[in-house]
């Protein structure tokens, strides 16, 4: 079975963007483009330079309040994810806690088709096996890709995350834990399972992170 990889990438001009996700697709199997490193004006024009690469793209537009940088409110944060629904990418990464509260939202995406990654994370810890699993399943109504990410304070912390590929019946699960405790979850999670893992190119942009050479140098991958 081959490892897949998905680079991501937060550039904060449409041009660097266009420079490095080039390299990216090189390098790794996905990519994923963090939408809210740019300013709102210059999202179409982001749109439209990594159109024809959409099938290979997890488009992120990540809040404030969830680890993210955009800048807008949550009405303008809503119409940009709408309208990357319309170019329909390999994956459009939505929070839990937004399709949770958003019901027209979910219905608008539901009437594009698009492929939905429902996610959500814990920045401070890494709730219990009972916690995980009830949200794994909450979450699987909206998408039957999900995305948990919670962070490790201790190597328990960690194995937490990954027994979570035991439970996921037939959702295609992408479970692994932040900072130093969580870092070999990363790579462990492709063997349980997951679909790919995110990786940088250089320079980490989440805590734990490795690059894509660190993990094809580890998996044996060959691309």
């Amino acid at each position: 079975m081959k490892h897949k990889t998905c680079v991501s990438i937060a550039e904060k001009t449409p041009d660097k963007i266009k420079k490095t996700l080039k390299i990216a697709l090189k390098k790794s199997d996905y990519v994923e483009v963090r939408f809210d490193f740019l300013k709102i004006e210059q999202i179409p024009e982001a749109i439209k330079i990594i159109k024809k690469d959409l099938s290979k793209i997890v488009c992120t537009l990540r809040p404030k309040t969830e680890g993210g940088k955009f800048a807008g409110n949550e009405k303008e944060r809503i119409a940009i994810l709408k309208l990357i629904a319309e170019y329909n990418p390999f994956l459009l990464d939505v929070e839990f806690n937004t399709l949770k509260k958003n019901s027209s939202l979910v219905k608008y995406l539901k009437s594009t088709k698009t492929k939905l990654l429902v996610s959500w994370h814990d920045f401070k810890k890494t709730p219990s096996s009972a916690e995980l699993k009830k949200k794994m399943k909450q979450m699987s109504k909206f998408s039957s890709n999900v995305k948990i990410v919670c962070t490790a304070k201790s190597t328990d912390d960690s194995n937490r995350m990954l027994e979570l590929y035991s439970k996921k019946g037939k959702i295609s699960l992408i479970s692994f834990a932040m900072g130093d405790f969580g870092r070999i979850s990363r790579i462990l999670c492709l063997y349980l399972g997951s679909p790919y893992t995110y990786v940088s190119l250089g320079k980490a942009i989440a805590p734990g992170q490795f690059s894509v050479d660190e993990v094809k140098k580890i998996t044996n991958l060959k691309k």
